[in-house]
């Protein structure tokens, strides 16, 4: 094959790439364009989902795990609560037989309040509408960066790691295929270096600038 052919190839398929790898990631990316102005504009009325959360509290009661292990004693009451999620934190209070745990989704945060002398357990839910489950998808990770013995133990969680980390690499490819057919266009390639090189001057300084400024 010779080298016209092979470079008409790679632009045929770095185009149809381009195309459907947009395409696929169009939703994704509206997603974290409506948190992040959820984020940046919290005074905006429109993005008051907290104010709007449904609140609900039930008493229901359980068999006493007898599990040592603190996630596996909350997996048991989710279980027996027909509770699905991750569980963020869970605290133990010897003195009074209370093993309280949160456990949380897009949408909801459930905390559980688990009576293990007298076998019943408080549940207490926070209920969020459309914006709220989106604005939650944002951070949502099922892990802290302040603690790196922490896994992630919902299967639906770790689903949604994978799809964000596909979506990182999918916008990495978009990045470099961009550039690709950018550079194959001649005509235009003064004002794509240009556009390029005002993109670095603004993206360094806020990621270098800043902490140089006093």
């Amino acid at each position: 094959m010779s080298n016209r052919k092979t470079t008409k190839y790679i632009e045929i398929w770095n185009r149809k790439l381009h195309i459907y790898i947009g395409l696929y990631l169009l939703l994704f990316l509206w997603l974290f364009f409506i948190t992040g102005l959820v984020k940046n504009h919290p005074e905006w009325s429109f993005f008051h989902y907290w104010e709007n959360r449904e609140l609900s509290s039930s008493e229901t009661p359980i068999q006493v795990p007898m599990d040592k292990d603190d996630l596996v004693k909350a997996r048991n009451i989710m279980a027996q609560l027909h509770i699905s999620g991750e569980i963020t934190w869970t605290v133990v209070t010897p003195m009074e037989d209370q093993f309280n745990f949160r456990v949380a989704k897009p949408g909801k945060i459930i905390d559980i309040k688990a009576n293990l002398r007298e076998g019943h357990a408080k549940v207490e839910q926070i209920k969020l509408n459309t914006l709220g489950i989106t604005n939650m998808l944002h951070t949502f990770n099922g892990i802290s960066m302040n603690d790196p013995k922490e896994s992630r133990d919902w299967f639906m969680t770790k689903i949604l790691s994978f799809l964000m980390d596909a979506v990182c690499i999918g916008l990495i490819f978009l990045v470099l295929s961009g550039i690709y057919t950018w550079y194959n266009r001649s005509m235009k390639r003064i004002w794509g270096a240009l556009v390029l090189g005002i993109a670095f001057l603004v993206c360094g300084f806020f990621v270098f600038g800043l902490g140089w400024m006093p």
